[in-house]
């Protein structure tokens, strides 16, 4: 099947279902002779996995990534990095009443008709559980990009009609994983968290936003035409499941300005050129311009309810389905880990193509 690789130098090839064995990636293109922290890997496994807090799924999984390549006393030896993850906490039990029905807003219908087969154990590979594998590969491209004085921070922004009322300048991103819910505004994480439980408790789920920061970005990173770098950061962020928006910079609210406001005028300071604003959110004409780099990444709410819907099932036949199994009420505070780990294998990787670009 297609659609497995992610990356053009620094990739990502995943593998593995939701209930399967395990789940796992070869990361081909990665520099040698860097030492990498293998804790700090683990540690940003630690912040998807599930079952972790009160506002998320309870099933337990370990995450504990076991490397079988490419890592040698904790240095990259240029050869591709295999690794896997085992599946531990299988219920497939609690999918079988799916088998004949198409749940709404999940992938059955579509994957049925693409394939005719599919995977109704928690979704196969459709589901969220994968995303663990790119977690991995971008913990290691976040050390790589630390190692240029590159950053990348998330934080969840927003939750149902909670939302951050400090401005990104004012905000301490060092407070992030301060709360469960992953908001460095201590007021607006305690609302979203009360706005979760009671969701979870009605049986109902909720979105989200999330908003990334990426800092000390070098100027040149992008291609003019179709591999613009806010493209491949659009790309990489509705790869992730539940997306359904992405905004870079002033986005959507630039409909309503004039270009006399939107324009980043140029100035110099000190001998370095830097913009006045930054409605471009670090990126014109599809290329870095050395600003930091912003964008907001939304999520709908989580298809699993615990309500009775309408559906169809094989047959054809209108039926009635009720969601059962364990789901995250809002998927958010757990999907901070997985915006930074895509963010920072586009940016890496933009980085070494421009490399190959001069002499």
């Amino acid at each position: 099947m297609a659609g497995n690789i992610f990356g053009s130098i620094y990739q990502l090839t995943t593998f593995g279902e939701s209930h399967g064995v395990s789940i796992g990636g070869i990361i081909d293109g990665c520099p040698s002779n860097v030492s990498l922290d293998l804790d700090a890997i683990q540690a940003e496994l630690d912040r998807r996995k599930p079952g972790q807090s009160a506002i998320t799924t309870q099933r337990k999984e370990a995450d504990t990534v076991e490397f079988l390549s490419g890592i040698l006393d904790g240095k990259t030896l240029g050869t591709p990095i295999g690794f896997t993850l085992k599946n531990s906490d299988q219920r497939s039990k609690d999918y079988q009443q799916i088998g004949e029905l198409y749940r709404p807003s999940h992938a059955d219908y579509t994957s049925d008709k693409k394939y005719g087969i599919r995977d109704v154990r928690g979704g196969g590979r459709s589901s969220a559980r994968e995303t663990a594998c790119r977690v991995v590969a971008g913990a290691i491209a976040k050390q790589l990009l630390n190692q240029i004085g590159v950053t990348v921070q998330s934080y969840v922004s927003q939750v149902g009609n909670v939302a951050v009322q400090e401005s990104l300048t004012k905000l301490d991103l060092s407070k992030i994983d301060s709360n469960i819910v992953r908001c460095p505004d201590a007021v607006a994480a305690e609302q979203m968290e009360t706005l979760i439980k009671a969701t979870k408790k009605d049986g109902d789920t909720i979105g989200g936003q999330i908003t990334c920061v990426i800092k000390g970005t070098p100027i040149g990173l992008g291609e003019p035409v179709f591999d613009r770098l806010n493209a491949d950061l659009a790309k990489a962020m509705f790869s992730i499941n539940a997306v359904k928006g992405f905004e870079l910079g002033s986005g959507f609210s630039a409909v309503t300005m004039n270009g006399s406001v939107h324009n980043d005028s140029f100035e110099n300071k000190n001998d370095k050129i830097t913009t006045v604003s930054n409605n471009s959110g670090g990126i014109q004409g599809g290329i870095s311009n050395g600003e930091d780099i912003y964008f907001n990444v939304a999520f709908k709410p989580v298809a699993t309810i615990i309500k009775t819907q309408k559906t169809v099932n094989k047959k054809g036949e209108n039926v009635d389905f009720k969601g059962e199994g364990r789901h995250d009420p809002c998927v958010v505070p757990r999907a901070v880990p997985i915006v930074d780990a895509m963010a920072s294998m586009v940016i890496l990787d933009h980085y070494l193509r421009a490399k190959t670009t001069q002499l």
